[in-house]
């Protein structure tokens, strides 16, 4: 059983890290956190709009006098629940991967508000907007509000004398995924690189770098883990979703070779295994659905590249 409770509101760690949570997890209630070493602080992702965000960083400013003014902010990933408040952090430097950056300039909030307000002429897609998400959460006040400064592989900066290395392990979740690893703090803050007890969603792949976004946690001296969405967990939940990614990985592998349509091999593959994860309704099979559909394509490349490869010999 984790030490953590998996309540809404703000964590303290006990060594200069917060954790920020929001039960249940599920789609757009995602996890943010705080570093702090003196007067210095570092936002780890804002959250999906902007009262949830401001009620956020009300939390932080009460109980870290230095929070009530954050410097810098880290976004791990392009997904609007870790960035769609960035606008409420004025004046700090935001830091992301470059193609973080620029998946957000693909993808502003004013387009994702612009389809919820539309949502009964976008047909059933329209409709799965509006009740998972936009039902829940208000953008119409949202400004897309992009990072100020973007690296590639790693970047190492400083939080007082704390160490923070940003580390990018994309594509896997998104094309520009990063790890936020404080060594003197054994804390990691994951982004949607790690969901506790929750499915996974794959939007970009290939689920090869996902595994060794996991391997990488798993080898760092970290303690306590702070996933994107969930509950707090170490190493045991690391685990847990490189095992799920396999799993899923090895049971499509199977189907697409016996070629299994997507949507039936998804109903398919028996999820006993993570039986406790998350809601038994039809959202899982969704997501499992995309998630084959973006391994059944990296497959298909594969297969491609294998026959057009040197010295491959077609048959007659």
């Amino acid at each position: 059983m984790s030490k953590w409770q998996y309540t809404k509101g703000l964590h303290d760690l006990g060594t200069g890290c917060f954790a920020y949570l929001q039960p249940d997890g599920s789609w757009g209630f995602s996890n943010a956190g705080l570093i702090v070493d003196g007067d210095q602080t570092l936002l780890v992702d804002t959250l999906f709009d902007l009262a949830l965000t401001c009620e956020m960083l009300g939390q932080m400013r009460a109980a870290v006098p230095a929070a009530k003014s954050i410097g810098r902010l880290v976004n791990t990933h392009a997904n609007g629940d870790h960035t769609f408040g960035n606008q409420l952090v004025a004046g700090a430097e935001i830091i992301a991967s470059r193609a973080c950056a620029e998946e957000m300039k693909e993808r502003p909030a004013e387009e994702l508000a612009a389809m919820q307000r539309n949502w009964r002429q976008l047909g059933e897609a329209g409709a799965f907007l509006h009740e998972v998400m936009g039902s829940k959460f208000k953008w119409d006040d949202v400004r897309n509000t992009p990072p100020t400064r973007v690296f590639e592989d790693e970047l190492r900066l400083k939080v007082g004398d704390k160490e923070v290395l940003l580390k990018n392990v994309g594509p896997a979740h998104t094309r520009g995924d990063i790890l936020v690893h404080v060594p003197q703090d054994r804390t990691v803050f994951t982004g949607d690189i790690l969901f506790v007890e929750g499915h996974p969603v794959l939007w970009a792949g290939p689920v090869d770098n996902w595994v060794a976004a996991c391997d990488r946690i798993l080898a760092w001296d970290a303690e306590t883990v702070v996933p994107g969405h969930g509950p707090i967990t170490d190493k045991r939940g690391v685990q847990a979703m490189k095992d799920y990614l396999l799993y899923i990985k090895q049971e499509a592998r199977k189907r697409f070779d016996a070629g299994m349509p997507v949507f039936a091999a998804a109903r398919d593959i028996a999820l006993d295994r993570f039986a406790g994860w998350g809601s038994t309704q039809p959202l899982d099979t969704m997501q499992l659905f995309g998630e084959m559909g973006r391994l059944r394509a990296e497959l298909k490349a594969r297969a491609a590249a294998h026959a057009h490869a040197p010295g491959h010999q077609h048959a007659d």
